[in-house]
């Protein structure tokens, strides 16, 4: 599909839609069906870099945090993450083997862990009612998907054009967040931006165990597709046609 808001934007790396589907696609990116080892986040950059399509589904999204992410419920279940989010648990650690080494320590990204599981329960969990989840790059996508969501991976200048985008037609500066969480539960977010009548994108790929996998200088930008259609449809006459974004787009 053609789209003037990708085009004016530049991207190095394409933008991947997140679609529901009950039908299993023929091929694709995958986990083993039962791995606890796999990073949804990567799977979304593998997907955007390689122009591959990958799926998921309730035996096969990876990590607890991944599963959550994509919409699979609380995936959590009785894994110690407000421990793996703050300061770790030895007795715990020990108790998993060689995949406890990161609950040595914790990674710290709360001072303890009751304020990680208040993290946790501020999460919007939910649960989605089909059978996979579908990550479809740009290039590939068809009038005939039906996306949930857009991910774009933006630099400071991309993003900058996004926030504005986001809130060209409405003129409330209400309609971004940066919520903190794993690299791919923008995706969760965005599914509760979904749920509004008015929904607002979501700025993301904050986790710091993550980062490592996107340029230093790109942050995800999620918006439910409703709000895409809504900015793309507003790009015409808009600053995204003027001087002072031309002179930026010099230097992507």
């Amino acid at each position: 599909m053609n789209s003037k808001l990708i085009e004016a934007l530049r991207l190095k790396m394409q933008p991947v839609a997140v679609i529901h589907t009950d039908d299993k696609p023929e091929d694709g990116l995958h986990f083993k069906e039962g791995s606890v080892r796999g990073c949804v986040a990567a799977m979304l950059v593998s997907s955007s870099k390689k122009n591959r399509l990958a799926y998921f589904d309730r035996k096969s999204y990876g990590c607890p945090g991944g599963g959550t992410g994509l919409g699979f419920g609380n995936c959590y279940g009785h894994f110690p993450i407000d421990c793996l989010l703050s300061t770790g648990n030895k007795e715990m650690a020990n108790q998993m083997g060689p995949a406890g080494s990161l609950m040595l320590e914790g990674e710290r990204f709360y001072k303890n862990p009751e304020l990680a599981r208040k993290w946790v329960d501020s999460l919007p969990m939910t649960d989605i009612p089909t059978q996979y989840v579908v990550f479809k790059p740009w290039e590939q996508l068809t009038e005939q998907d039906k996306p949930e969501l857009l991910i774009f991976f933006a630099n400071a200048d991309q993003l900058s054009a996004l926030v504005v985008m986001a809130d060209y037609n409405r003129g409330t500066n209400q309609h971004v967040t940066a919520p903190f969480g794993a690299a791919c539960q923008s995706i969760l977010y965005g599914y509760a931006e979904a749920k509004k009548e008015n929904p607002g994108g979501v700025i993301g790929f904050f986790d710091i165990s993550q980062r490592s996998i996107v340029d230093r200088e790109t942050l995800t930008f999620t918006v439910p597709f409703r709000l895409f259609q809504e900015m793309e449809a507003n790009v015409e006459d808009s600053f995204l046609e003027m001087h002072a974004w031309k002179k930026l787009q010099e230097r992507q």
